[in-house]
């Protein structure tokens, strides 16, 4: 049986509000169900964007209404993609303490970036530390 694929992308700037998070990632959702997604790789997506897009809001933006956050999000069959860019100085995440080590088990910084690593395969930040690039393969596809 030939599985039908469909192409979504979403290409828009978002303002800086906590709301907006929650609508972009119920989308994301609804189209990970619509291509056959698997519940373990939508939670790791859904883990991932929440954190990166509230990252953008309340660090990169400092929930700004001046400011937006540009998100394009591909899904086309088993391949996730999506570019999230603030309008903030950006940050080096090198630098992000490892929230494991014991000197920071108590620290509420470094938690979200850590989790977006471990939920998507591929993470890459731009220079600036104000643009992140995630991209997941369906672990489920052609299983």
């Amino acid at each position: 049986m030939e599985s039908t694929t469909q192409h979504w992308r979403y290409d828009d700037h978002i303002p800086s509000e906590p709301d907006c998070c929650a609508t972009i990632v119920g989308m994301v959702l609804e189209q990970l169900e619509k291509n056959g997604w698997g519940n373990k790789d939508t939670f790791g997506i859904h883990m991932a964007m929440e954190e990166a897009v509230m990252n953008a809001i309340d660090h990169g933006n400092n929930r700004s209404p001046d400011k937006t956050v540009h998100l394009v999000i591909e899904i086309c069959g088993d391949r996730f993609y999506s570019k999230i860019t603030d309008q903030g100085d950006g940050f080096d995440p090198s630098k992000v303490p490892d929230p494991t080590d014991e000197e920071n088990l108590e620290k509420d910084c470094g938690r979200g970036v850590m989790l977006i690593r471990n939920f998507v395969d591929v993470v890459l930040y731009n220079d600036k530390g104000n643009s992140l690039e995630l991209t997941k393969k369906n672990s489920e596809a052609n299983a």
